[in-house]
């Protein structure tokens, strides 16, 4: 029964991380409503991770990891969204160090909680408090050794040696998470948000040359800018009740459908690889060790954080494009050395650092590059955004079942499909992009062409009444 349990808190909190980074957008209207969301959101997740200890009751459970799925899907969207408007053209660098952020929270925070959990029974609970333990605890490491960890339990661990304190865990993430509610509230406070605490310093915003000289440029006349101008950021389905996008041309919504694509395809890998690396590397003919497999979604994950890092100077000298076409084309070379030699357990370890180095910047990077291509003012970011998370959790359900089925070989194939279809989608994105360009310089010319007459016709006017003046 406690698979069953965690199966449904998993699922309630990736279905409401799925719908709070599609309604994220909404709350990009203003300002003021971008940072009040964010601090709410931040706010919830601190409250959640200290009551989740509390809970006694499984649906209590799931709804409170709802609620705080909901919550990170927000600041999700909210945080990639901001930085595109505020950064646009430079954003690419932005939106990597985020998501080195991410990855770097991700990878020390079960290090911070690992000390407090107990690798032992608990005295006085039953076995499915103890699994339920378990369960917790691979969770907090990002390491899929659940069901391994049950059948230790139950050979080594002996009732009564000590008691878990995993409550300890949930709570010191909540005190962790407490520091970005507190920013966000100081930072809606030099923006002046704060009526009641009216601040007497220039807004940061004022302050940032780099977003003031964006901004200035975005400001100019723009053709395609007019088009699109009524459409702005904003959640998913007020995007498509958009009335301005009858008369856009195809590509406009290509870029948006293949863009999506590539990140379906991507994550799905991410998610995938993380949570069925372990449980390849101790089936035939690798047949691992359960401790040293174990290892197996750290490194990826570390290698991630590591490749984000890596890509904050890149994005400096390489544009998106080209970051992505490497990232992508040294993915399928990966998964297909994995291929090759499926028997070699120091490749599998090489291939998964590997892996993790080439799939860490594809989010931003795409993030970037598609919204660089509709000039910033479509509903790229909230589309992009919901599409990884439903391939992280499409994916995982999808490769895990042909696994099951399959075999462990199905792993790394299912992988190099995956990873195949994904670059065969960005060079569909590429070519769409080519023709939404020629469709913008086609529009540009048609406004030249109908402003020269309108120029020429101005000039003998003026050229008569300087005349019949000057008589």
């Amino acid at each position: 029964m406690v698979p069953i349990f965690i199966s449904l808190m998993l699922l309630s909190l990736k279905f409401c991380l799925l719908i709070g980074s599609s309604i994220g957008g909404i709350f990009k209207r203003t300002l003021f409503s971008a940072l009040s969301a964010l601090f709410v959101s931040a706010l919830i997740i601190s409250v959640i991770f200290a009551i989740i200890p509390l809970c006694k009751n499984v649906l209590v459970l799931a709804i409170a990891m709802a609620v705080s799925g909901l919550a990170m899907g927000i600041i999700d969207t909210i945080a990639n969204i901001q930085l595109v408007s505020i950064y646009q053209k430079d954003s690419a660098v932005f939106l990597q160090a985020l998501h080195f952020f991410i990855g770097f929270g991700a990878l020390v925070s079960p290090l911070i909680a690992d000390p407090f959990l107990s690798e032992t029974g608990c005295g006085n609970h039953t076995g499915n408090s103890t699994e339920m333990v378990h369960h917790f605890r691979s969770m907090l490491r990002n390491s899929p050794i659940a069901q391994h960890s049950i059948n230790d339990s139950h050979s080594s661990g002996e009732p009564g040696e000590e008691d878990s304190n995993v409550h300890y865990a949930f709570w010191i993430m909540a005190l962790i998470n407490l520091p970005v509610p507190i920013a966000v509230l100081f930072l809606m406070y030099r923006e002046q948000f704060i009526p009641c605490c009216p601040s007497g310093t220039p807004r940061l915003l004022d302050k940032d040359e780099l977003a003031m000289e964006n901004h200035q440029g975005a400001e100019a006349p723009d053709v395609e800018q007019s088009e699109h101008s009524a459409g702005g950021h904003g959640d998913i389905f007020s995007c498509c009740r958009n009335d301005n996008l009858r008369g856009l041309p195809v590509s406009f919504f290509m870029i948006h459908i293949l863009g999506g694509l590539v990140l379906f395809m991507t994550d799905g890998i991410v998610g995938t690889y993380a949570g069925f690396v372990y449980t390849y590397g101790v089936s035939e003919p690798i047949s691992l060790p359960h401790k040293t497999a174990g290892y197996l979604a750290s490194i990826f994950w570390a290698a991630i954080t590591a490749g984000r890092l890596l890509s904050i100077p890149l994005s400096y000298r390489f544009k998106p494009v080209k970051l992505l076409m490497f990232n992508l084309a040294g993915a399928i070379v990966t998964v297909l050395m994995l291929l090759i030699f499926y028997t070699s357990t120091i490749f599998l370890f090489v291939g998964t650092c590997l892996c993790g180095l080439f799939l860490s910047s594809i989010f931003p990077c795409m993030l970037a590059y598609t919204e660089d291509i509709l000039d910033y003012q479509g509903c790229a970011t909230s589309v992009l955004v919901t599409s990884a998370g439903m391939g992280e959790m499409v994916m995982q359900v999808l490769v895990g079942s042909i696994i099951q089925t399959e075999g462990s070989y199905s792993f790394p194939l299912c992988g190099m499909i995956i990873a195949c279809l994904g670059f065969i989608f960005f060079i569909g994105l590429l070519l769409f992009h080519r023709m939404h360009r020629n469709y913008l310089t086609g529009t540009s010319r048609k406004s030249a062409m109908v402003e020269e007459p309108a120029t020429e016709q101005s000039g003998p006017a003026r050229t008569e009444q300087t005349e019949s003046s000057s008589s």
